[in-house]
């Protein structure tokens, strides 16, 4: 009998890497230098074990691809927030990775309590990587007006320009201080959880494995933190509309982006940042910059929370291909950051191109089931492909651990196609390439105050580039 378990990736790796480690399960390659996403246990043989982004277990468990997974309690809680009625089971809390989510305002609130939110005229912004407890607490608080913001990470940035309230992770109401927000209600307490699809409950045998973690549980292991703070503000912002207001990319793209600064003349101080500041400061007067995630950025210009920003074409294309007449555009090629947005199978599948795909597939009886981050991308070129039925799978990376038994199919970015080619997958198709980009609203009016220093901006940059 098979017994399939999903692992996870970040902040719960360590932890669980040492637990599985005194309950004698004889894992190899389970570390944060893991190359591979496919593991096997000597203590259970007939154990198939993979890696996953945290935020994909729970679904995973729960549409009964794996049978048991580890994960954080928040991430259980933001399914079953949506799907009451999903077959997804709560085993065991381990005891570790212990947390909270709070719901947090800026420190300038004049009252930060709910009952002067609740009563507060207009629309009220929250932000969160948890939109649907994010909204059920908005409905429970009975906001009667309010917009949920998704993003991928950084939430603590947002109040007070882009958002009224933030829902964040912290280990106690200290960390949320730390971030220059105060917490008006703590959300929901969570740890790291065993969980189980309700079918393998009762139709397998797990008890050997959940004893096996059972018996060996740590004693209170610390709480990993955010890997960012939103930096504190040491007064108030003033948004008037002549702020030029900026966004640049937290992550893997941060050095090239400071390097292109510099040559235009721009600077901003910690950035990177080791403490993890999200709002460094320039050295242009009139302007605002902000560190947030690349996948946000084209949403949030055509929310009109940014005015400029540095992202992928990447993730301009995913944004416009779900909404086309989003008032956001590309104004500059960068010239770094150069990925291919790729489609990807397994070595062991006998296609070749999207053609002998799409012929493959009309001989199924089940969908075909593609993978992707890129949600819009991967929906397109199913469409445009003529791939035949289909479904996509949201991921949040580490998409390669996917195939083949969780997904036929990949949409994904890629350098050299080295880390494809390691997991025994090979690209059948090029979608797009993509490099960086400064991205800003179709709206701009470069004869205003603010169009101008925009405008000067882009020259800036756009030299820079060219002399690079």
């Amino acid at each position: 009998m098979l017994i399939k378990i999903a692992l996870p990736k970040g902040r719960l790796l360590d932890a669980t890497a040492a637990l599985l480690q005194r309950a004698g399960w004889g894992l190899a390659g389970y570390h944060r230098k893991a190359r591979f996403y496919h593991l096997k246990s000597k203590k259970f043989p007939a154990v198939l074990i993979k890696i996953f982004h945290e935020k994909d277990i729970p679904v995973q468990v729960a549409v009964g691809n794996y049978d048991l997974g580890i994960c954080g309690l928040d991430w259980v809680e933001e399914l079953l927030t949506k799907y009451p009625s999903s077959a997804l089971a709560k085993v065991k809390n381990l005891d570790y990775g212990n947390g909270a989510l709070y719901m947090a305002v800026s420190r300038f609130e004049l009252v930060p309590a709910m009952e002067s939110i609740r009563t507060r005229p207009g629309v009220i912004r929250i932000a969160s990587e948890y939109p649907n407890i994010a909204e059920s607490f908005a409905l429970r608080n009975r906001l009667s007006r309010f917009s949920i913001f998704p993003v991928w990470g950084g939430a603590e940035v947002y109040p007070p320009e882009n958002a009224d309230l933030a829902l964040i992770q912290g280990r106690t109401e200290t960390d949320i201080y730390n971030c220059g927000l105060v917490p008006v209600g703590k959300v929901l307490d969570f740890g790291a959880y065993m969980i189980a699809n309700k079918s393998s409950l009762e139709e397998k045998d797990l008890g050997k494995v959940v004893a096996s973690i059972g018996d060996n549980l740590p004693v209170g292991e610390e709480y990993s933190a955010p890997a960012y703070t939103a930096g504190v503000l040491e007064a108030p912002l003033k948004m008037d509309d002549n702020v030029l207001r900026i966004a640049l990319p937290d992550g893997h793209q941060q050095l090239p982006t400071v390097q292109l600064l510099n040559r235009a003349g721009i600077q901003v101080d910690d950035y990177p940042s080791d403490a993890g500041n999200r709002r460094p400061a320039t050295n242009l007067a009139g302007v605002m910059v902000k560190v947030i995630r690349p996948q946000d950025m084209p949403l949030q210009v055509a929310n009109g929370n940014f005015d400029l920003a540095i992202t992928g074409e990447d993730w301009l294309k995913e944004h416009l291909y779900q909404f086309p007449s989003s008032p956001v555009k590309k104004y500059l090629g960068l010239k770094f950051g150069e990925v291919k947005i790729v489609a990807v199978v397994s070595q062991t599948l006998s296609v070749a191109d999207a053609s002998s795909l799409r012929q493959l597939n009309l001989k199924r009886t089940v969908p075909l089931k593609v993978a992707s981050e890129y949600v819009n991308v991967a929906d397109k070129y199913a469409r445009d492909k003529h791939l035949g039925r289909y479904r996509v799978i949201p991921t949040w990376g580490a998409t390669e651990a996917f195939l083949p038994e969780d997904a036929d199919l990949l949409i994904e970015n890629t350098q050299t196609g080295s880390t494809i080619a390691r997991h025994n997958l090979k690209i059948i198709d090029t979608l797009f390439e993509s490099t960086a980009c400064l991205v800003g609203s179709t709206d701009i009016d470069f004869s205003s105050a603010k169009g101008k220093r925009i405008k000067s901006v882009i020259n800036s940059l756009s030299e820079a580039v060219e002399s690079s």
